[in-house]
C-alpha cells in the first residue's frame, strides 16, 4: 500500500493523467510476458504522449472555431475532376504554412472550399500550428462591434496571431469603408508573417465590388497574391448533387419540352 500510495503521488505530481488508467493492465502483462523493465516503462509513457497530443489537438480544434470537423479523406474528388489531388495533396504537407504563404480557394457555392480549407486547418491543428476559422460577415460584424466598443486593437491580434487564419466566403456581401480598412489591415499586418487561407464566389475582377474601393481591392490582392496558391474550382454544387439523388430535382423528359 505504501508503494501504491507513493506511485500515485508521483503520478499527480507529474500531471498524468493516462498512466493512471492502464498502469495495472501493463502491470499484469508485463508479469504475464516477462516483458523488461525498460519497455513496461516505454509503453506506459508513450501512452501518456499520445493522451497529451490528443488533448492538445481537441483543444486547439475547438479554438480553431471550425464550422465542422471534415478531412481531405471525406473530400469526394472524383465528382471535382477541375482540382488536382496531387495538388490539394502537396497542400497538406503544410509548407505553404510554414513559409507563410497563402491559400485562395475561388468557386461557385458549394463546390468544396470550406471543406478543403477545414481540411487544412485540421492538418494544420495535427502540424501544431494554431488556427482561427471565420467567415467574412463574422469578421466584419465582430470588427464594427469591437470598433463601436473601443476594443478594436484587441480584437484586431485575434485574426492577427494565429498561424492560419481562414476567411470564408468573401464575396457574399459587400464591406463598407471602415469594414473594408479594417480587412485591409489584417491583410497587411500578416503579410509574409502568417498565412491565410481564404475562399471566395467571386474571381478577383470582382473585388473591387467586394471591397466597394478598386484601388483598395488592389492593394489587398497584392499582399494577399505575392506569395500564394490559387485553385480554381469549377463544377455543380455537392449540395444540388445530394438533392438531385434525393428526388427534388425531376430531370426534364424530351415530352415536357415538346409540351
Amino acid at each position: 500500500m505504501m508503494l501504491q500510495a507513493r506511485l500515485e503521488e508521483a503520478i499527480s505530481h507529474m500531471g498524468w493523467v493516462r498512466i493512471p488508467e492502464i498502469i495495472h493492465h501493463h502491470a499484469e502483462e508485463a508479469a504475464a510476458q516477462n516483458i523488461s523493465y525498460l519497455e513496461f516503462l516505454d509503453k506506459l509513457l508513450q501512452e501518456e504522449i499520445k493522451a497529451k497530443r490528443d488533448r492538445f489537438i481537441r483543444m486547439k480544434t475547438r479554438l480553431a472555431h471550425l464550422p465542422y470537423h471534415k478531412t481531405l479523406e471525406q473530400f469526394d474528388f472524383s465528382f471535382q475532376p477541375s482540382i488536382d489531388e496531387r495538388r490539394i495533396r502537396d497542400l497538406a504537407t503544410l509548407r505553404f504554412v510554414q513559409q507563410q504563404e497563402n491559400l485562395i480557394l475561388l468557386g461557385p457555392p458549394g463546390v468544396g472550399k470550406t471543406h478543403l480549407s477545414v481540411a487544412l486547418a485540421l492538418e494544420a491543428i495535427k502540424q501544431g500550428f494554431t488556427v482561427y476559422f471565420t467567415t467574412a460577415h463574422d469578421l466584419v460584424q465582430t470588427l464594427q462591434i469591437a470598433h463601436q466598443n473601443n476594443s478594436i486593437k484587441q480584437k484586431m491580434r485575434v485574426f492577427i496571431k494565429p498561424n492560419v487564419l481562414i476567411i470564408d466566403e468573401i464575396g457574399y456581401r459587400k464591406m463598407d469603408e471602415t469594414a473594408a480598412h479594417f480587412f485591409f489591415q489584417i491583410i497587411s499586418e500578416r503579410y509574409e508573417s502568417g498565412s491565410i487561407i481564404l475562399t471566395s464566389n467571386k474571381s478577383y475582377g470582382s473585388w473591387g465590388e467586394i471591397f466597394g474601393d478598386a484601388v483598395l481591392a488592389t492593394a489587398i490582392l497584392d499582399r494577399l497574391l505575392h506569395h500564394s496558391h490559387t485553385i480554381n474550382i469549377k463544377g455543380e454544387s455537392y449540395r444540388i448533387k445530394e438533392k438531385k439523388k434525393a428526388g427534388f430535382f425531376r430531370t426534364e423528359s424530351i415530352d415536357d419540352k415538346t409540351e
